[in-house]
């Protein structure tokens, strides 16, 4: 007997902000598998395993959720966020690429959720209406090298900026050096947003410039905004223009 693995995030914070999709998979499944702090987020209804287990675990626990889905159990693997954006999708698919070959005949499906940087420039207005990337900050499964050239390209490209996992309690430089690359690129009056706890009752937004942006107020709930030379604030909204046309004179 097989069984499925569904992976669903459950969005950057507020209940209503997981999806329908997300909330069907998660009452159909037999077990659910995730990250302690994001399972405490999903209701358990009778019958249901829960598997949790730490923070660093990510291939672990993509092997337990394929493990639990070929000896026919029905899984979700819970992630935060939108699961194929810095999150578990691309663990489990790893994992299926170096594990077993029989998970990859698995039932194995990826619901979309929302992530957390659009949950911050909700926060804000529309910092993401032009061009924009990601970046994550941690270097823990990269080389920092590899974050300089694609900040680098990125700030010269012009291109808005969301930083993800900007510091931790083990990483406070990186953010620093962030700064500074951007800042050989970009004007000191570009926009830079500072949003912690996005897409939750505890949202709090801190709206600053390159020139003055502080990296020690920043932690592992705060997703950063670095704008274009097209950003612009109106009022208490910042937005990004969707084109050049938007540029000021």
């Amino acid at each position: 007997m097989t069984g499925s693995l569904v992976v669903v995030g459950t969005g950057p914070g507020k209940p209503e902000l997981m999806t329908p999709a997300a909330r069907m998979a998660l009452a159909k499944a037999t077990d659910l598998v995730g990250y302690g702090l994001y399972l405490d987020r999903v209701a358990v209804r009778h019958g249901q395993c829960r598997h949790a287990s730490g923070n660093r675990a990510e291939l672990e626990r993509a092997r337990l959720a394929l493990a639990l889905a070929a000896s026919g159990r029905d899984v979700v693997l819970v992630s935060g966020g939108d699961p194929g954006v810095f999150a578990m999708a691309a663990a489990v698919f790893e994992a299926v690429e170096t594990g077993e070959p029989a998970w990859r005949s698995l039932d194995i499906r990826v619901e979309p959720g929302v992530t957390a940087m659009l949950a911050a420039a909700a926060e804000v207005g529309a910092p993401l209406g032009g061009d924009f990337c990601a970046i994550s900050l941690s270097d823990n499964l990269k080389a920092w090298a590899t974050i300089e050239r694609r900040l680098q390209a990125a700030a010269e490209a012009d291109f808005v900026i969301a930083l993800y996992n900007p510091a931790s309690s083990a990483r406070r430089r990186q953010l620093a050096q962030a700064f500074d690359i951007l800042r050989a690129a970009k004007t000191g009056a570009t926009p830079v947003l500072f949003v912690r706890a996005a897409g939750t009752s505890e949202a709090k937004v801190t709206a600053t410039t390159l020139a003055n942006a502080d990296a020690s107020t920043a932690d592992m709930r705060t997703l950063i905004i670095v704008g274009a030379s097209t950003t612009r604030r109106i009022g208490r909204w910042i937005y990004t223009p969707r084109g050049e046309q938007g540029m000021s004179s």
